[in-house]
């Protein structure tokens, strides 16, 4: 039995421009650190290339005046509300300066105590102070400026309501702000309205639409060029940053590039390698509650080889119980056996208690962005090899 399993390498590679030729840079580097590292390439092994530079050597950016022009000819109002953004300077922050171009006015409505990945926006011990029910009370701007302004991230040491006040203030648009949990109170303000939230999007549009507001999701602004701009199947969301007047959209072209990248591996190794594109994992951050998932998906885009979830046994359960009375050798291979005897579909049953039934390109996802972390590592390419080997593999 192979002593080691899974293993997990960050490759890294030439700083990615727009227009390279990503799929081979990608495949030469994983090669060039397989040599260097003395280490091979086997069936099933995963590439997973982060989205970043996928959006940029396919150059799918966009300006802000571009953005602009989008919601202007979509919605066309002087008075605009936004509902539910995230709170965040790189994700968020630039589109807002986009938003109030195409407007006169904006009423921004934020969830409290924090937004949906789980920025906070004021102190939670503030609301049990002054006695708020966060199901159902509006808070005003004026007061929160009295009761909670004081507010600063615990990590970035910033309060987004001074931010995305002077965003907009800025580009010469009027700005107020309000905090509800319900959307429906952006009513109060305006009928035309961007919502702004990523995995419940649907739903908050929905209920916007049913009390009567003209809606637009983020989703669907920039899922087609404006004059010449970037696109993305996801519009807006999962855009970041890439300078104080532009961005980088989703990746576009994910589906092409995997398949591209899988056949060269086969070409240049005789393997077949997995390969995905990969965003925010789902990483909840234990002190600070936020959720790494400010993208649409983990994974827009994946070989089919990384399709489907786990099927797998819990070795505690078995060793625990079914195998309790049995000890080394003999217990490894009662083990081994029960692992290539299991059924097919395991789900629901005791022998899968405590195991993960996600899917395997959210699973991949997360650990590679864990791998590959958001700052200076320089490794965009994550190498995952034996992810699909088990105890009874020798």
């Amino acid at each position: 039995m192979r002593d080691v399993g899974t293993v997990v390498r960050g490759i890294r590679t030439p700083i990615i421009k727009e227009g390279d030729d990503l799929a081979r840079i990608v495949v030469d580097s994983v090669l060039k650190a397989s040599e260097s590292e003395n280490f091979e390439l086997e069936d099933r092994d995963v590439v997973a290339i982060t989205e970043a530079v996928v959006g940029i050597s396919e150059g799918n950016f966009a300006t802000l005046d571009q953005i602009a022009k989008d919601i202007k000819n979509k919605l066309n109002t002087d008075h605009l509300g936004i509902v539910f953004p995230i709170l965040s300077r790189n994700r968020f922050a630039v589109l807002l300066s986009a938003m109030a171009r195409s407007t006169k006015k904006i009423t921004l409505l934020s969830s409290y105590p924090s937004d949906e990945v789980g920025n906070d926006i004021l102190y939670k011990e503030d609301l049990r102070k002054n006695n708020v029910n966060p199901s159902s009370d509006v808070i005003s701007e004026e007061e929160y400026k009295e009761k909670y302004s004081h507010f600063k991230h615990l990590f970035t040491g910033v309060n987004m309501y001074e931010v995305y006040r002077d965003l907009v203030l800025k580009e010469g648009c009027e700005f107020e702000m309000v905090f509800s949990n319900n959307p429906e109170t952006i009513l109060n303000y305006t009928n035309t309205v961007i919502n702004c939230d990523i995995h419940t999007r649907l739903e908050t549009k929905e209920r916007l639409q049913k009390a009567g507001a003209k809606v637009l999701m983020m989703s669907e602004i920039l899922n087609e060029s404006v004059d010449g701009s970037g696109y993305s199947p996801y519009g807006l969301l999962g855009s970041n940053r890439s300078t104080e007047t532009r961005v980088k959209l989703f990746p576009r072209t994910g589906d092409v590039l995997v398949n591209k990248v899988q056949e060269l591996f086969k070409e240049k190794t005789g393997k077949t390698i997995e390969v995905m594109v990969y965003g925010d994992g789902a990483f909840k951050d234990p002190v600070g509650k936020i959720w790494e998932l400010a993208d649409p998906v983990v994974s827009p885009a994946y070989t089919k080889g990384l399709e489907g979830s786990p099927n797998e046994i819990k070795l505690k359960y078995f060793s625990e119980n079914q195998f309790k009375d049995l000890h080394g050798e003999e217990l490894n291979n009662a083990m081994k056996e029960a692992i290539k005897e299991k059924d097919k579909e395991l789900k629901g049953t005791m022998a899968t208690q405590g195991t993960t039934p996600r899917r395997y390109t959210d699973l991949l996802g997360s650990l590679c962005d864990l791998t590959s972390g958001s700052g200076d590592k320089g490794t965009p390419v994550v190498l995952v090899q034996r992810y699909f080997t088990n105890y009874s593999n020798d």
